[in-house]
């Protein structure tokens, strides 16, 4: 290649990933905003079916977390506040990968309308896959909010 061709090569690479990561920050947000709604068809249409999560409890099964929204929700409980700072987004170098990293303050009634009220740090690893941004692992780290 030449000098000329390497510029134009990642002056259009660097375009592409700045395109993918505005995209992410977009589908983050659609994420969050859904979970806060509690929304759980359009929150759960995020991930991908082979899903791996990591919570503070260890590795937990996609369908069991399914079960356990859905039944919360049925129950009268659900999610009163998700606000999410901090946002990052890396983008992998073939622009079908990113890492969108940020902090978010939950507050969350339980069905007996308890309240839990969490900072986490979260780590969502996307793929696109057939045209469809999905996520394929997330990592959610919590303590209680201060």
């Amino acid at each position: 290649m030449s000098s000329p061709s390497l510029l134009l090569w990642a002056l259009l690479s660097a375009s592409q990933a700045a395109n993918v990561e505005k995209e992410i920050e977009n589908k983050v947000m659609a994420f969050n905003q859904a979970y806060e709604r509690n929304e759980l068809d359009e929150y759960f249409s995020h991930y991908a079916d082979d899903l791996t999560l990591w919570f503070d409890s260890g590795r937990v099964n996609l369908s069991e977390y399914k079960k356990s929204w859905y039944e919360l929700i049925a129950g009268g409980g659900g999610v009163e506040k998700n606000e999410i700072s901090d946002l990052r987004v890396q983008v992998g170098p073939s622009h079908d990968t990113a890492i969108a990293t940020y902090v978010v303050d939950v507050v969350t009634r339980g069905a007996d309308g308890t309240r839990t009220n969490e900072r986490a740090w979260e780590t969502d690893i996307w793929f696109k896959r057939e045209g469809q941004w999905k996520i394929v692992h997330l990592h959610y780290n919590s303590r209680e909010a201060p």
